[in-house]
């Protein structure tokens, strides 16, 4: 690692130097001789703090206090009491995956305006992951003088490709951040930290006896690492007052469950102290004052039960903050309920969903369980967070009561994307969930609460995009966001939803996209089959088959696959139908795999939704891959509690020549979506994203290989891996060009009005 190399990353920030504006015109902040933007003389109070709740995987169906959550809805009495004391926006749209969404809420941009248009992989170069040069949230905050902190799953940037490693979140911005840079968890350690044969504890720990007769057990030696090297013990035997049974608590606790044995002075040497867990045993990464800290697998605080790990790490920070006079923001981005599913302790289960789970992680039925069970433990965990930092107190019966005037905190809860698909509730539709631009794919609950909001309790049904909070953190900060970030802003106002009961719609359309993530040689994903497609989402194999896919990349050796592709694979989806066609012509057609598109771009508005996807499919008359694209028009809506949704058997299009209400709307809405394409041009030479190509693209250069590193940055134009002198010609070849006219921008801006 070159020296400097975290310094450097943890420093580059865009510098700026324009005065900072309120609603009214007037200066809401000076910039000390220090540069910190500091409160104006005629303001008593400083801004509120934050706490952004991202929850994994948690579309609008999972949400009974939205309408929806099927016949067995998870309990969420803490998202709930927020939700009462604040508004709900039913009417949200992310991103279909994390990444992209994650960007964009934290920057106000589309993922096109970054390049990060899908899942971060181990292969994407950082031209397609978030760029230290981008103004996150905590850059725009630090304007106002806030500290930031993030705790749970980045899935930003980094490690891989990327100058700063694990060191990304403090390069972007965030002051501290105690959480897992990677986004999914490892598979479930079947083993159960080397206990048994893999595949024997499909939810990584022993269960007991009752459950299990052939491997369970009742009682046990549980090993414990003391953080200093060494190894407790501690003997156990039969389950808790909750329910979890002694293999359940021991690995809840961070250690390892030997069966039926007493504590010995030595721990047994085969135990498998460096099994990643799923969400039990991770690999914490903790960012703070210039440093990072890869914490071995070994140590207490990477073991125990993810979700409690990251409301511990937030509580602790927020409660060392809450006497400063200096406004926070912190980020509680929950791993829960992605997959691998894997059941929480029982105590975090107050509706007793705990006693039908029996340790068995296999089973499709337990996975809807599982789900379920990792959802209402998300929610009592931040039930522990609002009131271990004073933003709630606890009911007479132990329910949370939360009063957004009780503090100077405004809570943000949202989904990251839809549901995963073996997880959505009726009547969503399962097979376009997570990952697809269609509703359950992208329909998101947003909750908004705190001592700003008027006349707390409300529901808004009108369009917000992910895009907007990051808007809505600076303007309730007082800051004048679009001046403040360069390029292309995407966000839309959201301060006059929480101000006026009566504020007309601020979004004349919505927008969502998915694409390709830049890799080396204009490499792919390799092809996963999940849910019936083709997919290049998932960035590796272990993933797909964590999803339940069949991997059919290098290193294939699923026995349902063509024969001939065992561990040779193939890099494109096309080609698996090549595969299946060359095997066997005459059952082609029964047997191929249809094709999930490869780029997508959603637009709408309250009443009809415009899909155009992208895709490669094999075709035998030519033996090769052909380009595909297609467009898709539906009438949605909002009911409860069954909503119009984009369902296959609804294409208008399909359907043939459009009524004139219809055809009107499609008009509208596809120039709206040209225009808003249009608004992204390429711009060699760019490497801050600013819409120009100016000395400051020059001076970044400089900073990024001056400090040692020459692998793949933003700033490497021609995507060979490399930041070199090759680069720097670029910038030089285009020196003074400005990408991004003003005609451009206002297009892009018009669902912003």
């Amino acid at each position: 690692m070159p020296p400097g190399k975290f310094a450097l990353c943890a420093t580059l920030l865009l510098s700026l130097s324009i005065p900072t504006f309120g609603m009214a015109g007037q200066p809401l902040f000076s910039q000390a001789q220090n540069g910190d933007w500091i409160l104006a003389d005629r303001f008593e109070q400083r801004p509120p703090n934050f706490l952004l709740v991202i929850m994994d995987d948690v579309g609008i169906d999972q949400m009974e206090s939205f309408g929806y959550g099927g016949a067995t809805p998870p309990a969420m009495p803490s998202i709930d009491a927020i939700a009462d004391g604040g508004l709900r926006f039913r009417n949200t749209w992310a991103m279909p995956v994390c990444s992209p969404t994650r960007s964009a809420l934290l920057t106000g941009r589309y993922p096109m305006r970054n390049r990060l248009e899908q899942v971060i992989g181990p292969n994407d170069l950082a031209n397609s992951q978030l760029s230290q040069f981008e103004v996150t949230a905590p850059k725009l905050l630090r304007h106002a003088g806030y500290r930031s902190a993030m705790f749970g799953k980045f899935h930003l940037a980094g490690p891989f490709n990327h100058a700063a490693g694990n060191g990304t979140p403090q390069a972007l911005g965030w002051d501290y951040f105690a959480g897992f840079i990677l986004g999914a968890p490892s598979s479930i350690d079947t083993t159960a930290g080397g206990i048994g044969p893999a595949g024997t504890y499909s939810c990584g720990f022993i269960p007991d006896a009752a459950s299990d007769p052939v491997h369970g057990a009742d009682s046990g030696a549980c090993y414990l690492p003391d953080g200093t090297g060494g190894i407790g013990c501690l003997e156990l035997a039969g389950n808790n007052t909750d329910g979890d049974p002694p293999g359940l608590q021991c690995l809840t606790d961070g250690g390892i469950l030997v069966p039926n044995q007493s504590c010995q002075a030595e721990a047994p040497g085969h135990l498998a102290w460096e099994h990643e867990n799923a969400h039990y045993v991770s690999p914490l990464m903790i960012n703070h004052d210039g440093q990072v800290e890869e914490v071995p697998l070994t140590d207490p605080r990477g073991r125990g039960y993810r979700s409690t790990i990251e409301i511990d790490a937030a509580i602790d920070w927020i409660q060392q903050h809450q006497a400063s006079s200096q406004p926070w923001m912190a980020t509680v981005s929950f791993t829960a309920p992605h997959t691998p599913l894997q059941q929480p302790p029982a105590h975090l289960l107050p509706s007793g969903l705990a006693t039908h789970l029996d340790g068995d992680c296999d089973d499709p039925i337990r996975q809807r369980l599982l789900s379920d069970a990792m959802t209402e433990a998300l929610d009592a965990e931040l039930g522990r967070l609002m009131l271990a930092t004073g933003l709630a107190e606890s009911g007479p019966g132990g329910e949370l009561h939360y009063d957004p005037a009780g503090s100077d905190t405004v809570v943000v809860v949202l989904g990251d994307n839809g549901t995963f698909a073996p997880l959505v509730k009726a009547p969503f539709d399962a097979q376009r969930a997570k990952g697809t631009p269609y509703q359950t794919g992208i329909w998101v609950p947003l909750v908004v609460a705190g001592p700003e909001v008027d006349q707390p309790g409300r529901i808004v049904e009108h369009m917000v995009n992910v895009t907007d909070v990051f808007r809505l953190f600076g303007e309730l900060a007082g800051l004048d966001v679009p001046a403040l970030v360069p390029g292309i802003l995407d966000a839309a106002p959201m301060r006059a939803y929480l101000d006026h009961a009566d504020q007309a719609p601020l979004r004349e359309f919505n927008f969502v996209q998915t694409g390709q993530n830049l890799q080396l040689h204009g490499g792919v994903n390799g092809p996963c089959e999940i849910l019936d497609l083709c997919s290049h989402t998932l960035p590796a194999k272990a993933v797909c088959e964590v999803n339940g896919g069949i991997w059919w990349g290098e290193g294939a050796d699923d026995p349902s696959i063509v024969p001939d592709l065992i561990e040779s694979g193939v890099e494109h989806c096309w080609q698996v139908n090549q595969a299946i066609y060359h095997h066997d012509p005459a059952q082609y057609e029964s047997n191929r795999v249809p094709m999930m598109p490869t780029a997508t771009q959603a637009i709408g508005n309250d009443h009809f939704k415009l899909i155009r996807s992208s895709a490669t499919d094999y075709d035998p008359a030519t033996d090769s891959g052909v380009a595909t694209e297609t467009e898709e028009f539906y009438h949605i809506n909002r009911a409860t509690p069954v909503p119009l949704l984009d369902t296959a058997d609804r294409d208008l299009l399909a359907a043939g020549d459009l009524d004139p209400v219809p055809a009107l709307h499609y008009k509208r809405l596809s120039q709206q979506l040209d225009d808003i394409m249009a608004s992204q041009v390429d711009c060699p030479g760019d490497g801050n994203y600013d819409g120009r190509v100016d000395q400051t693209d020059i001076d970044n250069y400089h900073s990024i290989v001056d400090s040692g590193w020459s692998g793949s940055s933003t700033y490497d134009f021609n995507l060979d891996g490399q930041t070199d002198e090759a680069d720097l010609q670029i910038i030089m070849d285009h020196l003074g060009t400005v990408c991004r006219p003003d005609a451009i921008q206002q297009e892009s801006e018009r669902g912003n009005p």
